[in-house]
């Protein structure tokens, strides 16, 4: 496994800068693929004193490399340090005669590094992308077409969208998560469709489940949770729509007066964009006059993570844009019932009503009625939480997930393939 970006460890210090849903993904997809036999190195970057390994199960250990000094470096331009990361990398394996069965790379700057090694060592390359450059680009440039020049600098599209086309078409396999991502793929960056695949995200099913009314209740004590409470946490960054949800809640609040939102984002320890955008949030909360409705958290340990999915009446994924959508897989699965938004690919694979329910994050009237529903009427929340539970553990766990990969990495056909068409059309099987 490869993914250069952020701070990859055996407990990741998850809401830290450039450190998210991918971590986890890379995390536990490879400690599945070590349970079903396989050795596993998640190689990654070194930097702030960090140790050169890191053993995170008996069969899955971590890697760092050191390249471009010791300071932390955007994800974004990362990929400029990246050919001295190779060969340190390269000389490792070497000196410590290490063979790979195949690569699996991880966002655009972790493919380049598995690019390189996979040509010096003649290894089958899976590259995973996780989002897309031209997506975000449209996305963020569609929305916010003023800041376009803005956005180029911060996110580097120019040289992005160049390098993931270049990559995309000399991995030996592309793998999607989504619908609307493997499209992209083919049609957008010209990739064969024998050379794409679509697999998606999991989540640890041992974590993540619903436990007992009575259960719940002395979670919600436990964590504090007096009022109906509406939940949405991760990452401090624009994609994710804090503020849009922040403005949804306004037209939920004039109509449930007892609803609270709760809002858990960051890590520990804000970088100045992130207290930027924390203090856009905050204002708004002001404007609209929520400064009792709206309560912010930062960092949840992974231990109380599917806790606090259970305590909450709602979660809701309120993203401009999301590839796929992990936090609602796992709020699904903890018996919570949930919102999501259209602008990503998770929808799809969803019945609306039943599993889950979905909004126009931008339009503020359709996502904070859609927020309402499931708090007002009992039975509709009864049917999401039973249902939403249901259809996670049956398209979105770990094991399942590892079993695609080595399927289609071995070139055997995986009785648990999810063909692309499922996702529109979700499967009738009693859920």
């Amino acid at each position: 496994m490869i993914s250069t970006h952020g701070y990859v460890a055996a407990n990741p210090p998850l809401g830290a800068a450039d450190t998210g849903g991918q971590v986890v993904y890379v995390l536990e997809l490879a400690k599945k693929l070590g349970q079903l036999g396989y050795d596993v190195d998640i190689w990654t970057r070194q930097f702030e004193g960090q140790p050169k390994t890191d053993v995170v199960t008996g069969r899955v250990r971590i890697i760092r490399m050191p390249c471009g000094g010791n300071d932390f470096i955007p994800k974004e331009y990362l990929h400029e340090q990246l050919m001295e990361w190779g060969e340190n990398a390269l000389r490792y394996i070497n000196r410590h005669k290490l063979k790979y069965e195949f690569i699996n790379s991880h966002y655009w700057d972790g493919g380049i590094a598995g690019q390189r090694l996979a040509d010096a060592l003649s290894v089958t390359h899976v590259h995973t992308p996780h989002s897309l450059g031209m997506w975000k680009k449209h996305k963020m440039e569609t929305d916010y077409p003023e800041k376009a020049d803005v956005f180029e600098r911060e996110f580097n599209f120019t040289t992005r969208i160049r390098e993931e086309t270049i990559l995309y078409n000399n991995c030996d396999i592309v793998l999607a998560t989504t619908p609307p991502q493997f499209d992209m793929v083919l049609k957008d960056y010209g990739v064969s469709r024998s050379y794409a695949a679509m697999i998606p995200p999991g989540y640890d099913d041992n974590r993540f489940f619903a436990v007992s009314e009575a259960s719940r209740t002395v979670i919600r004590k436990r964590l504090g949770f007096k009022k109906p409470t509406v939940v949405a946490l991760g990452r401090l960054a624009t994609n994710k729509g804090y503020d849009l949800l922040v403005e949804a809640f306004a037209v939920t609040a004039q109509r449930l007066p007892e609803v609270q939102l709760r809002l858990a984002v960051g890590g520990k320890k804000l970088d100045k964009q992130e207290r930027k955008i924390l203090k856009e949030i905050k204002d708004l909360v002001k404007k609209h006059k929520l400064e009792k409705r709206v309560k912010f958290g930062s960092f949840i340990s992974d231990e109380d993570l599917p806790d606090y999915y259970r305590a909450a009446d709602l979660f809701v994924l309120s993203s401009r844009y999301e590839p796929f959508g992990m936090t609602a897989v796992e709020a699904m699965a903890s018996g919570t019932p949930t919102v999501v938004t259209e602008h990503g690919g998770l929808y799809r694979a969803l019945s609306y009503g039943r599993h889950a329910l979905y909004a126009d994050t931008f339009d503020a009237e359709d996502l904070g009625i859609t927020i309402m529903k499931p708090l007002k009427y009992p039975k509709l929340r009864n049917r999401m939480k039973r249902m939403g539970a249901h259809k996670a553990r049956s398209l979105f766990t770990w094991t399942g997930i590892a079993q695609q990969l080595i399927g289609l990495v071995e070139g055997r056909p995986s009785p648990h393939k999810i063909d692309e068409d499922d996702w529109d059309e979700p499967w009738h099987d009693g859920d």
